[in-house]
């Protein structure tokens, strides 16, 4: 796009990680072609890995790509939970299913970030995701009627689009333009990596948690020779004020070394041989669960979806698996408006839009108050939340959590052939 260009698209979504790559896919599946704009110069690989359980697979399995990921990578056996300070251990289940074809095709694991960005960007048409893009503003102008989405973008080009999604992440540029307040800090830090250990690493498809002092962190089974790590802990000002000056992988690396001093041992010699690369260092933010009550989630032609809808801590690991059932949802509603007409009216996608938000609302809601309660607990400190922990929580309270994961998003409106698309968008009526 040049200096001064106005191009037209039918949809538009931005940003091109797994809300935006997936709702895409949802779209081509039921016809309808949409745009991805990514400000990076490639595909985001931040954030090494992703634990999808059951629902994600749902939603993967209506994409039509679960296949290509379920034969790569095995589902978790088990899980432990050893408290440090009490000397404990308590063994999890991420399953109700007792029946090992339905835990071998929907069974939560991990799976590399980038493979699941790529396996659904190799979906898409060859042109869909236009990177290096970065919008500078937002507003509507009224056509035909219809109040539509204006980008300006900040080579000085111009989209008009009859629908807008954003996908943006946590700091979203649409999700502001519709009136919803930046996510807020937990009081909790993240660092997450990946580890290769040639020789093996012995996890056995099993997850290993620990705690103590307030600190949780975990080994993850990822394939047969790597593994994923997290661990999270309190801010402090001091931390704060680290975080400002310095995100130098070897510094981060050594910081978490000083936090896992009095772990198994095991854990650190998985972060001392973590791909530098992988390790990211973040807060942990979730979005007011009443901003999503009293503010707009859609507005006209205009919605979000992903961590850009319902930022949430990742206690219950449910923001990439919320953000493939936004994806269903989205495709769902507007194919079936799209199927009505055999083209997109921009009069009535609001109306989409609007079952849209009517059914993910609540769901993302309830996710945000249990991955932060869950977090809360889980991480400790006063004398209640130790003893909500120790005595209810893993025994009692997690199993219900864990029934968030076994939510169905749904299928996409059927088709018997699909749009053929060239490189000629359909100019907005």
């Amino acid at each position: 796009m040049g200096i001064g260009d106005e191009l037209k698209i039918e949809v538009v979504i931005v940003g091109a990680g797994v809300a935006g790559l997936a709702t895409a896919l949802a779209l081509k599946r039921v016809g309808v072609r949409a745009v991805v704009l990514e400000r990076s110069p490639e595909l985001r690989t931040t954030g090494a890995y992703l634990s999808l359980f059951p629902n994600a697979w749902t939603a993967l399995r209506a994409l039509g790509i679960d296949h290509k990921l379920t034969s790569i990578y095995k589902p978790f056996r088990k899980g432990y939970v050893t408290d440090l300070e009490k000397g404990s251990k308590q063994a999890l289940s991420f399953t109700k299913s007792t029946d090992e074809r339905i835990n071998n095709a929907t069974g939560a694991r991990s799976v590399h970030r980038k493979t699941l960005l790529e396996t659904l960007a190799n979906e898409l048409p060859t042109d869909a995701i236009r990177f290096s893009i970065k919008i500078k503003s937002i507003e509507t102008h009224t056509i035909d009627g219809s109040p539509l989405p204006v980008l300006h973008l900040d080579d000085g080009s111009t989209i008009i689009a009859k629908v807008l999604i954003g996908c943006d992440g946590i700091n979203s540029t649409v999700a502001s333009w519709l009136g919803l307040s930046k996510p807020i800090h937990s009081g909790r830090y993240a660092v997450r990596g990946l580890s290769v250990v040639p020789q093996g690493h012995g996890l056995n498809n099993e997850i290993h948690q620990f705690i103590s002092n307030q600190r949780r962190a975990a080994a993850v089974h990822l394939t047969d020779t790597e593994v994923a790590w997290f661990i999270t802990y309190p801010s402090t000002a001091s931390e704060d004020e680290e975080m400002k000056s310095s995100r130098d992988p070897k510094w981060i690396q050594q910081k978490v070394l000083e936090y896992l001093s009095d772990f198994p041992p095991m854990l650190s010699e998985f972060v001392q041989q973590s791909d530098l690369k992988t390790l990211s260092l973040a807060p942990l933010k979730f979005r007011k669960p009443w901003d999503l009550v009293y503010n707009n989630i859609c507005k006209g032609n205009v919605t979000v979806a992903g961590d850009a809808f319902h930022p949430m801590t990742p206690d219950l690991a449910q923001g990439g698996c919320s953000a493939l059932e936004d994806a269903v949802v989205l495709g769902r509603h507007i194919g079936n408006s799209f199927l009505k007409h055999n083209k997109i009216v921009a009069s009535e996608v609001s109306e989409a839009l609007k079952l849209y938000v009517k059914e993910r609302k609540w769901r993302a809601i309830g996710l945000i108050v249990g991955a932060y309660f869950s977090g809360q607990v889980q991480q400790g400190g006063s004398g209640w939340l130790n003893f909500v922990r120790n005595v209810l929580f893993y025994r009692f309270i997690f199993r219900r959590l864990i029934e968030v994961a076994e939510y169905d998003c749904g299928k996409l409106p059927s088709t018997t052939s699909f749009t053929q698309f060239d490189d000629n968008h359909s100019k907005v009526e």
